[in-house]
Order: structure tokens, then sequence, then C-alpha cells
């Protein structure tokens, strides 16, 4: 996963009142939790939205007051109609402790089908993946070169070393659809094939024909 850092400060007080005036202060109420004890600390509201407004996951390495620790965005509560960030739940990581995460999920190459006036159909922006912190990749990078029009890449086509996909395997991830004036390449050769052999077929027939008319004058 990609790395980022957060530098935050212990909350004195938790409760609604302390919430509120660290927001009004710019800050962002959070907790960390997941390996003992919770610790409720804020963060400055400009660094907070760098790190939930992207369409990246990170692994957070964290700085409370001088104690470190690494982390993942767990839970995010925000405004129901502003949408600022409320509160962070970040969950602490372990290198030797197996973790679920959502790794965001992007393609690379030209699908042979939208070449080919197909339409592209991602059903999953991203994936539910668990494995050690160490072994989980910053997205699942997926090669849609080869798709052609009614073929797709499912979940149980994809290999991460040393990560569980947790989604259904016969899910479809991404395909190529047939849309109004597409063309498979595949059906395009084969159409150009069977004219190739009627056109063999019908100079065959031509030749023998004028072989029998020039048998018969003789």
């Amino acid at each position: 996963m990609k790395t980022t850092q957060l530098s935050g400060s212990l909350r004195a007080n938790v409760g609604k009142k302390d919430a509120a005036s660290l927001r009004n202060a710019g800050m962002v109420p959070c907790v960390l939790y997941g390996q003992g004890e919770q610790t409720h600390f804020a963060v400055k509201q400009v660094e907070m939205n760098k790190i939930i407004f992207s369409p990246d996951v990170y692994q957070v390495d964290l700085d409370i007051e001088g104690k470190k620790s690494k982390g993942i965005v767990r839970e995010v509560q925000q405004h129901p109609t502003k949408d600022t960030i409320q509160h962070v739940d970040f969950y602490e990581l372990n290198d030797s402790k197996k973790v679920r995460v959502n790794l965001p999920v992007r393609t690379t190459g030209a699908a042979k089908g939208v070449l080919n006036g197909g339409r592209l159909n991602m059903a999953f922006r991203s994936l539910s993946c668990y494995g050690l912190p160490g072994d989980l990749p910053e997205a699942i990078v997926l090669d849609i070169s080869p798709i052609r029009i009614g073929q797709g890449i499912r979940i149980s086509e994809i290999s991460i070393p040393g990560v569980t996909i947790l989604d259904p395997a016969s899910a479809m991830v991404i395909s190529v659809k047939m849309s109004r004036g597409a063309v498979d390449e595949e059906e395009e050769e084969d159409e150009e094939g069977a004219e190739g052999a009627e056109g063999a077929e019908g100079a065959e027939g031509a030749e023998g024909a004028e072989k029998n008319d020039s048998d018969k004058s003789e």
C-alpha cells in the first residue's frame, strides 16, 4: 500500500462538546484501535482531507505526540449535508497480523472489444482483500488488452501472492458489452473467411463449366 504521514495531538477530553470545539478549530477527532488500548487524538482537517478524499488506500504512519503507530482508515463519519469529515476511526496495523482492506481496481491497456465499438463495464471499483500489510499492493492492476466483446475478467482469475480476495470468486470484475454498431473481430474474420471460401468455390465452378464447354466443342 501507499504510505503517508499524519501528526496528531492527544485529546484531553472525550465527548460531544470537546469534539465540536475541535471541529470549530479546524481539527478532526480520531480514534486508533486494534492493538490494545484505544488512543483518542485529533488531526488537522486539511491534512485529513488529503487522505480521505483520495482514490488511493494508504497505510498511515501516525505520530501522536511522539508515540508512533501504523494504521489504516477503517471508518469515516461525514456531515450529512456539508460532507465535511466529522470523525475518523483508524485500525492499528501489526506487520505479522493479516488485515482486511478494500483495494482500488485499476486497468491498463485498451480492450480489443472497446476498439471494435464495445462498451467497457466495470462492476467493481475496489475489491475486499485480506493479507499481511507488507503483501498488500497499492492497487489491483488488470490488463484489459485481450478482452473482446462478450468477455471479461472474473475474481477467480486474479492472483495476488499472499493475498486473498474476499469477494465472490465467480463475480465479473470488468467486461466488454455489445453496443450498437459494434463488430467483434473474430466474427469479422469468420465472415471474411466464409466469403473467401464462397469465392473460391464459385471460381472452381466457373472453371469447371468452361472446361465442359471446351470438351463439347472438340
